[in-house]
């Protein structure tokens, strides 16, 4: 599959300038990396971004993270490899990415949210959060676009 038109983020200078002071901004929140890609990869995974799941997996091998808890992130809830503090956060990916788009209720519940500022601190939870929302975009904006798994976005 080739995609459609190059990443808009790459299209326009001003565009990127930005997105890359929002990451530089969730990389100084104090959440673990790993922690990161993770939801990010759950995120992707709920909006069927491949281009995302891919370079998501990646990252979390090249952190050095296991097979099992890279390939088990979808399940994450059934699956014993992870935190209370991830699951927490893993949690509140889903109810970023699911609840917001469906609308029917709470888009975080208070009691999710409650746990996970249970685990983290308001830089980190920042940090956490605002990662999530720009997975969310990058999603929308490679299946717009139908960016191919693999792409290298350098």
């Amino acid at each position: 599959m080739q995609a459609r038109m190059k990443n808009p983020a790459f299209v326009l200078p001003d565009g990127l300038k930005g997105i890359q002071t929002i990451f530089k901004g969730i990389y100084s929140g104090g959440a673990p990396n790993e922690l990161l890609e993770m939801t990010a990869l759950r995120a992707s995974q709920i909006n069927g971004c491949s281009a995302c799941v891919h370079a998501h997996v990646q990252n979390l091998k090249k952190a050095g993270e296991s097979e099992e808890r890279v390939g088990t992130v979808a399940a994450w809830q059934e699956a014993p490899f992870y935190s209370d503090a991830e699951r927490a956060a893993l949690a509140l990916a889903e109810a970023m990415t699911r609840n917001i788009a469906d609308r029917s209720g709470d888009a975080v519940p208070d009691e999710l949210w409650d746990q996970v500022a249970d685990h983290f601190d308001e830089k980190q939870l920042s940090a956490i959060v605002l990662n999530i929302a720009v997975t969310n975009m990058f999603n929308r904006l490679n299946a717009t676009i139908k960016e191919p798994a693999g792409q290298n976005w350098a």
